[in-house]
């Protein structure tokens, strides 16, 4: 694999390191591609564990006459929206059926542009099984003695045994010159899985089964091949880093490594350009509070994740435009470090940035700086006035406060509790439609290749595959991510996404009750999809705005009080 970029780099030398990288999962790993074009967008609830189970399927599919609506109806919960046509709605009671949400995955077997070809075949497939065979037989050998003797049914020098795990992985060789892409980095990850959970000597043996599967992975993988390619190469670290228990290592080291403010401005404008995912956060949100703050005369505004504040300009401008005098506007912003970096300096550069706007378009205002993580944000920090009508926006940002399964302070639900004591008006939450915050291992592994194969697959329809700007923005505002979610534990992963059926429950807990979107949210993001490739799709359910590529939920935005 050849990885000229600056987060190769950050790979840990095996060698070296042996002694110390916006659903229905991949439990069946292929999935044809639909060909008539139809697809399902599948909308999932979720116990109290963050688990999924029953809930709704929106289907979409062709149709020459377009509506757009967000009323519930009796008979349905959600409504749906296509871009650029929208069409009907259905119901599944198993979202984990294989009739799951995974269909655009890669499939060599099937795809007429098989990009990355079939390296397993011929010579470079027997030569692949034989290094592994060799690594498994010698490492056989040495633990449990040459004269040891086990065949697959489990016998043991004539005493019935538990199949060993040489023969399980003997086994998973056999079958890997027949695997794709996708179906390697499943079967390497559940080894890794293993790996976490047995003993010495069996963890050895499934050590060295996934260092030789990722062998061959990394035959298949490439940073400006086709998106499991790309994501493969990122998935294929975070393992290694796993494996040899250096997750944070490599994890700080590209905090570390961050390009310059204006490198990594330029790469998160890509993104912004070529992906809705950030657009929708900040219109959806501007509406919904716009709409909640109609009448108001004094507005405040709390941003939990303020970055450059740009969602906030056109937020001004629209207030400017109202009839009458312009209401008094006050925006607090929360910081964090990687958005100073970003902005390569303080919160007193945003709070220049909107002041200018607001003089420009008469409206009167004042910001306040809150430059820190929203896990430290306490009440004094956020200095309400009375009088004031407040908004609180939480773009995708709540993920990231550690919950009770990682910390007894449980900021999560504290910062909800916290805002719901300041009697808001609305509070908007934008968030990936994923579940890796409790998750097992394997199943945050397949949930994180079914997730961004999706992502990836929706940036390569926007930019050619060998563009140095889509493979830069990729590996610094992606990639940090899926390795973080793969190789770290504790309170170094913070990527810990929930699914909004979760979401809902933390948030009713906390004493907040939802608010119906009107119409004229779905409107202002169908319009903005226009833009972008018809594969994008929008859909109401269960009080939420779902935006997704294809048949995958990608994002969410609902509104609270």
């Amino acid at each position: 694999m050849n990885l000229n970029t600056p987060f190769h780099e950050m790979q840990q030398s095996r060698g070296s390191e042996a002694t110390t990288g916006f659903n229905s999962f991949l439990n069946q790993p292929m999935q044809q591609i639909d060909p008539y074009g139809f697809s399902k967008f599948q909308v999932v609830n979720n116990d109290s564990n963050g688990h999924r189970n029953q809930g709704n399927e929106v289907s979409f599919q062709g149709c020459s006459e377009q509506f757009f609506t967000l009323e519930s109806t009796p008979a349905m919960d959600y409504a749906t929206y296509s871009s650029p046509s929208a069409v009907s709605a259905s119901s599944n009671r198993s979202p984990f059926s294989s009739q799951g949400s995974h269909s655009y995955a890669s499939d060599h077997h099937h795809s007429s542009e098989n990009t990355y070809g079939s390296p397993l075949s011929g010579s470079s497939g027997v030569e692949d099984e034989n290094k592994l065979m060799r690594a498994l037989w010698v490492l056989k050998n040495d633990l449990l003695g040459p004269e040891s003797e086990t065949d697959d049914s489990g016998f043991f020098n004539g005493i019935v045994t538990q199949p060993s795990p040489f023969s399980k992985y003997n086994k998973v060789l056999d079958m890997a010159p027949h695997m794709d892409l996708k179906q390697l980095l499943i079967a390497c990850g559940q080894i890794v899985s293993e790996a976490d959970a047995i003993p010495f000597p069996d963890r050895q043996v499934a050590i060295s089964a996934a260092e030789a599967l990722m062998e061959i992975i990394e035959k298949w993988v490439s940073v400006s091949g086709d998106p499991l390619q790309r994501l493969g190469a990122y998935m294929l670290e975070g393992l290694r880093a796993r494996l040899l228990s250096s997750g944070s290592i490599i994890y700080k080291k590209l905090k570390c490594s961050e390009p310059t403010s204006s490198e990594l401005m330029s790469y998160m404008h890509v993104i912004y350009q070529i992906c809705p995912y950030y657009k929708f956060a900040y219109q959806s949100a501007n509406v919904i509070i716009g709409e909640a703050m109609e009448g108001e005369n004094n507005i405040h505004v709390i941003d939990f994740q303020i970055a450059q504040g740009s969602q906030w300009v056109s937020f001004i401008q629209d207030l400017s435009c109202r009839p009458g005098r312009p209401p008094y506007v006050r925006i607090t912003g929360v910081d964090d470090s990687q958005s100073a970096h970003a902005r390569n300096g303080g919160l007193e550069i945003v709070g220049r940035r909107l002041a200018k706007v607001a003089e420009s378009c008469g409206v009167p205002f004042e910001f306040h700086s809150a430059a820190m993580s929203g896990c430290e944000v306490q009440l004094e920090n956020l200095q309400i006035r009375h009088g004031a009508a407040l908004a609180v926006n939480f773009p995708y940002v709540l993920h990231h406060m550690p919950d009770e399964s990682v910390n007894t302070m449980n900021h999560r639900d504290r910062l909800l509790r916290l805002v719901k004591g300041l009697s808001p008006k609305v509070v908007t939450l934008l968030e990936q439609e994923s579940n890796t915050n409790t998750a097992t291992f394997y199943h945050r592994f397949c949930e994180t290749l079914d997730y961004y194969t999706a992502m990836f697959e929706s940036i390569d329809a926007a930019r050619p595959r060998d563009d140095r700007q889509r493979i830069s923005a990729e590996e610094h505002c992606v990639a940090r991510d899926v390795v973080n979610i793969i190789a770290c534990e504790g309170p170094e992963r913070v990527e810990r996404h929930e699914l909004f059926g979760k979401w809902r429950s933390r948030l009713l807990m906390a004493g907040f009750s939802p608010v119906q979107l009107s119409p004229s949210v779905g409107s202002t993001i169908t319009a903005m999809l226009s833009e972008h490739s018809p594969n994008y799709r929008l859909a109401s359910a269960n009080g939420a705005l779902y935006l997704g590529w294809k048949n995958r939920a990608l994002v969410t935005c609902s509104a609270w009080r």
